[in-house]
């Protein structure tokens, strides 16, 4: 039998690009020899995001719609699928396919427990790049997050992440942070539980819409890792 494997999608007003999104996703596994299923998390959604969706899931059951309101942040939508989810692997894959979805089976080569897609390892797979100040402002945040948080790992931010079941299912109960801080939260304990993380050159080309806004959440994201480094062991009971 082939492996199983769910797609987590946060989507939070994705309305204009959502119905291809899938699309893409579905040719992609028709040709490929995994069980897949799609969870798609509407976080808050005032478009008619939930509503694409739920009419594309009423003839195909492999999709699901997982909606609620008030938008929660993307750390939410993510810890909601991904504990919703029942496979043998778990993609985490954001709606605008920044990343392609055959980058999977560069993920699944890796053989790890959590395999990461990065944009740093190989800038040549860059096939659009941000504006110069959002880049450079996101090359700042992950120094700043290796020496606060997960050291060695270059790219922590790409919307492109295989877990297998064991490593989601023991990660995610613990994990608390609804924001964009949510990657780094989870692979700092997947780390402390002992999990092997590797991080994997993929291609990625910018997408308009992007719901990071550097200048903003930068500050925040540094104070919950500022916090979450000095809570941690004793979050997962070490004291």
């Amino acid at each position: 039998m082939p492996p199983t494997l769910a797609v987590i999608m946060p989507a939070y007003d994705e309305q204009p690009r959502i119905e291809k999104t899938i699309q893409r996703i579905r040719e992609y596994f028709s040709n490929e020899n995994w069980d897949w299923s799609l969870i798609v998390v509407s976080d808050g959604s005032k478009d008619q995001t939930a509503q694409i969706v739920s009419r594309i899931a009423e003839n195909e059951p492999r999709i699901r719609l997982i909606e609620y309101q008030p938008n929660r942040g993307k750390g939410y939508a993510v810890r909601t699928g991904m504990l919703a989810a029942d496979a043998d692997f778990l993609l985490l894959c954001d709606a605008d396919l920044a990343t392609p979805i055959e980058e999977l089976e560069t993920l699944a080569a890796a053989h790890a427990d959590i395999a990461i897609g990065s944009r740093a390892l190989d800038r040549a797979k860059l096939e659009v790049h941000q504006p110069w100040l959002r880049e450079f402002g996101g090359r700042v945040l992950n120094k700043m997050i290796q020496m606060l948080a997960v050291k060695g790992l270059k790219d922590t931010q790409c919307g492109f992440k295989l877990f297998t079941r064991s490593a989601a299912k023991a990660i995610f109960p613990h994990c608390k942070l609804n924001g964009f801080s949510y990657d780094v939260e989870a692979l700092m304990i997947g780390k402390a539980l002992g999990f092997s993380i590797a991080e994997v050159s993929v291609r990625w080309a910018h997408q308009e819409g992007s719901k990071v806004k550097v200048l903003r959440d930068a500050p925040r994201m540094l104070r919950d890792l500022v916090v979450l480094r000095f809570t941690l062991k004793s979050r997962l009971g070490g004291g």
